[in-house]
């Protein structure tokens, strides 16, 4: 990868910062960007981090931004206070940086430049990497939705699909735990997995090793390009969107999952129990039952 100018980190709200033109777009939730980890060692001229909430996570993308940054060359990390904005500061200290911090429209922003010298960065990136997760036996990384532990809503689906046939679609895939599950039928003929995620998608396509299975990195509000007439598909969509709860989600994957699918084919939907799905999906499918309930959770059954 060539040197770049500005790199950016997540998508701040309009009016937090003032993002360079042109800046290189880092977010693995953002499809098309950059991955931070194959960046040049310092390389770099500048680097905004709207910084995650998780510690491995956060800590691994301040690393991988300071290694390559030229040094002296500045970054500016934030995040809102309650969500790791407070810690931000000691993070980029034991780094080696200088930091200035302020506050603003409830973010906390720090402000530092590269040191010529760091410490503590190859350790964070090493515990943000992607791995083999002992308790899953599969490939996931820090900051991939239920990284480290299977997530309950999956498990709930998993109690009560049946053998699926023919070609279908895992929308919101993650690292692949619902997708290993359908594959198991031998009726399966092509599965198609995607995620929002880039590293759900690279851990994915490590878990997945089956001919049958193309993994893609889609925001699944649209439709994917050429994926149509569908047997089934399976989902368990998330309901956060910038760690704000936003149900619109689960309507938009509701109404691509029903795009997909052909004559008669079906959608299966795990949800949480709070989460009011039941009028999207009376619109989209001709036939919806409820097939489970239980621990905060419904899966429901919606035939096209």
């Amino acid at each position: 990868m060539a040197p770049t100018g500005a790199l950016i980190y997540g998508a701040p709200a309009p009016g937090l910062v003032e993002v360079p033109a042109g800046a290189l777009q880092l977010s693995p939730l953002i499809p098309g960007s950059a991955d931070i980890s194959r960046l040049p060692d310092a390389s770099a001229e500048r680097a905004l981090i709207l910084a995650p909430p998780g510690t491995l996570e956060r800590d691994y993308v301040l690393a991988q931004a300071l290694r390559a940054l030229k040094p002296g060359a500045p970054l500016t990390a934030f995040a809102p206070k309650d969500k790791g904005g407070s810690r931000l500061k000691k993070t980029l200290e034991a780094f080696g940086c200088q930091v200035g911090e302020d506050a603003r429209k409830h973010h906390r922003f720090c402000h530092a430049a590269r040191p010529a010298e760091l410490t503590g960065v190859a350790e964070a990136i090493a515990a943000g990497n992607p791995r083999i997760v002992p308790s899953l036996g599969l490939w996931s990384q820090p900051g991939v939705f239920s990284w480290d532990r299977p997530d309950p809503g999956s498990v709930r689906l998993l109690e009560v699909l049946p053998p699926l046939e023919g070609a279908g679609a895992d929308l919101g895939c993650g690292i692949g735990l619902l997708a290993r599950a359908v594959l198991a039928s031998p009726k399966v003929t092509a599965l198609t997995c995607a995620d929002v995620d880039s590293r759900a998608v690279a851990c994915a396509e490590h878990n997945l090793d089956d001919p049958r299975v193309k993994v893609v990195w889609a925001d699944l509000r649209r439709p994917l390009e050429g994926l149509n007439d569908l047997d089934f598909v399976v989902m368990n969509p998330p309901f956060h969107d910038g760690g704000a709860e936003d149900r619109a989600l689960g309507v938009a994957f509701i109404e691509t999952a029903a795009r997909m699918l052909a004559k008669r084919g079906v959608c299966w939907l795990v949800a949480n129990r709070h989460l009011p799905y039941e009028a999207a999906l009376a619109s989209a499918f001709s036939g919806v039952e409820l097939r489970g309930e239980g621990g905060g959770y419904k899966i429901y059954e919606a035939r096209k």
